[in-house]
């Protein structure tokens, strides 16, 4: 049991002769942010006062009176309104620290009741290579599997893949017509792609000259009634002016929609081959779409072409995977589940959840404009069909008892009409949570893409930040007198350092938020990075090599840890908190929860350092007391960073 949980459960007992409800009380003891404050604050007492119609400092007094925190906590104290301030003492950190040395697992416990949990994550449509897109779902979704099993949960990692929808008809068509065979057999995943984003712009090329005439018509009447607003409305009234405000909006959007529209047609005409490839092939879109019913439908030729495409495809995306140290339990696409497909429908149907509208079988969720398709009106199924499949394989033959999904926030409509029909359709029991992400993003604030536009390739991503790394670590190795690496050496370092600044920029922001790439502050020495704290590790490991004291047995003597200082008493208490920051992660999946105390522990740590001397501590007790704390301080950085799957070397 963590700190905070000891603290919560004795707070708990006292309370209880106050209210029932305790919970939300107890959710109000936390970490004090200033330490003049105490280590652990309680701020329990003033809306509790309000229930009780009492002084907030009488209603403090009665919890602290009631309080049995004697055996790890100096005696609370009661600060301004109703504060209850607590500090732990010093000897109990010191036994806690001496306690955990040498652990690895730096304290925690596994969980009493493990639970069942499939991860669904990265999940990328193959045939095509991984973009910067995929990045966020694939490390959040690493991250939340290793900290599950390393809190003691039994683990599935799926690999939902994209291996049954448009996209394969949409390859076909283009094998079928415009494949270079001398390409496909040289390289055949970029010849499947190159086909793919082909048929892609050839059909949005004819979707955007189509639609141009539409959207003229609709900006001119737009503009029209812009004009009659502008000319007749008092622009002193709200309401006028809030229409005259949308009306301008949709014009401008409009507008956008007509720019972007015509670019599209402009690209494709201005080139010869483009142009002609577009003219031979005006019905692409529905052709394309026709060739993904036929695989569907069991037709003998396209499924010889998917049985063909497919082992190249995955190969190409294990190949990203392990260059991210990102692995799956399992990886069961969209067309494993196929067979099941009809008969979700037909229960669904049966049971009266979903009906037909217009042709359609649907799923209608109250209070939700939307209905959730289970089967177009042409027979095809959808991507609500394939989930819901999914979910019932991973209760009735996997045994979940949870499932989250790692998808990025553009899908939460998606998935609150999946999990409200699952309940509907008897999954209820289950557990099925949501992790949605922002996107990431370029100097410009839009979605990072290339300078041509197109999406960046996560294995290109990957290839510079190595690249990146290797000149940092060739600095730092050239400053020192006698480099200590080798060129593999340097190498190894390289890429542990760039996939790491790849993950650790992604994890230590909030999930729900969008973010901008920047490659200086990824790899950046100092600050919130993946760098700092590995190179923070190395230069631990390099004490004890200063030293030539073996860190294997550092931990196995009888010698106690001493706080002398404030700084040694900072860092003890913050190592005792690791589990903290494991449950914080796993209360809703928040990798950036770990990086944050990563951070501050660093920064505990570096104030240490400067003014504990090891080397030349006053004493043979102190200097091994001191040592402890820097070994400790690395299992923290290796075993924290390992469970947001980054690397850490002992010599940088």
């Amino acid at each position: 049991m963590s700190i905070l949980q000891t603290l919560k459960s004795r707070f708990a007992s006292a309370l209880s002769s106050l209210t029932e409800d305790t919970a939300p009380l107890l959710d109000m003891i936390r970490s004090s942010q200033d330490p003049k404050f105490g280590d652990f604050q309680a701020n329990c007492a003033m809306p509790l006062a309000k229930q009780l119609g009492r002084s907030p400092r009488d209603i403090a007094a009665e919890i602290v009176e009631n309080l049995d925190v004697s055996d790890f906590c100096e005696t609370p104290e009661i600060a301004g309104p109703g504060f209850i301030n607590l500090r732990l003492r010093d000897k109990w950190i010191a036994e806690h620290v001496s306690r955990i040395a040498g652990d690895d697992r730096l304290g925690v416990t596994s969980v009493a009741t493990p639970r069942h949990v499939v991860v669904d994550f990265s999940s990328p449509n193959v045939a095509k290579p991984m973009h910067v897109g995929h990045l966020r779902s694939s490390v959040i979704g690493d991250a939340i599997c290793r900290t599950l099993r390393f809190a003691g949960h039994r683990v599935t990692s799926d690999n939902h893949i994209g291996d049954w929808g448009t996209q394969f008809g949409m390859i076909i068509y283009g094998y079928r017509n415009f494949v270079d065979a001398a390409a496909y057999s040289k390289d055949q995943v970029g010849e499947l792609a190159r086909l793919y984003k082909l048929v892609n712009q050839l059909s949005d090329y004819h979707a955007a000259k189509s639609g141009l005439p539409e959207l003229r018509s609709q900006l001119t009447q737009r503009q029209t009634e812009l004009d009659q607003l502008t000319s007749g409305s008092d622009t002193a009234d709200k309401k006028a002016k809030k229409k005259l405000k949308t009306q301008r909006k949709a014009a401008e959007e409009t507008r956008s929609a007509i720019k972007s529209a015509e670019a599209r047609v402009a690209h494709v005409d201005a080139d010869a081959t483009l142009a002609g490839q577009a003219n031979a092939h005006s019905d692409i879109a529905r052709l394309a779409r026709k060739e993904t019913s036929k695989l569907h439908a069991g037709d003998e030729h396209n499924q010889r072409l998917w049985d063909e495409f497919l082992p190249a495809c995955l190969a190409a995306l294990n190949q990203i995977y392990s260059r991210l140290d990102v692995h799956f339990d399992l990886t069961l696409g969209e067309s494993y589940y196929n067979p099941m497909l009809a008969d979700v429908v037909s229960d669904l149907t049966s049971k009266g959840l979903a009906t037909d509208s217009d042709g359609a079988t649907c799923v209608f969720i109250e209070g939700n404009n939307a209905p959730f398709i289970v089967q177009k009106s042409d027979g095809a199924y959808t991507y609500a069909t394939t989930d819901l499949a999914t979910i019932q394989y991973r209760l009735k033959e996997l045994n979940a008892d949870e499932i989250v999904y790692v998808v990025d926030k553009r899908q939460s409509e998606h998935f609150n009409l999946l999990f409200k029909t699952c309940e509907l359709w008897g999954f209820g029991d289950v557990k099925c949570q949501h992790v949605s992400f922002g996107t990431v993003m370029g100097d410009d604030g839009k979605p990072f893409k290339t300078r041509s536009g197109d999406n960046v390739e996560l294995g290109s991503l990957i290839d510079e930040a190595i690249a990146r790394a290797r000149t940092v670590v060739d600095e730092n190795d050239d400053r020192r007198e006698q480099p200590a690496l080798s060129p593999d050496e340097r190498a190894r370092v390289s890429q542990i350092v760039g996939t790491g600044g790849i993950k650790y920029a992604d994890l230590h922001h909030n999930r729900d938020s969008d973010y901008v790439f920047d490659w200086g502050k990824m790899l950046a020495t100092t600050g919130d990075t993946a760098t700092y704290m590995q190179y923070a590790y190395a230069r631990i490991c390099g004490i004890f090599r200063e030293l030539n004291v073996d860190r294997q047995n550092i931990a196995s003597g009888e010698t106690a840890v001493l706080l002398t200082c404030p700084e040694e008493r900072a860092l003890a208490l913050q190592l005792t908190q690791f589990d903290y920051a494991v449950d914080a992660v796993l209360a809703d999946y928040r990798p950036n929860q770990l990086t944050s105390w990563l951070f501050d522990t660093a920064g505990k740590f570096s104030a240490f350092y400067a003014h504990c001397s090891v080397k030349n501590a006053e004493s043979t007790e102190l200097r091994q007391s001191r040592l402890i704390l820097c070994d400790l301080m690395a299992r923290a950085l290796s075993t924290g960073l390992s469970l947001l799957g980054i690397e850490t070397a002992d010599v940088m």
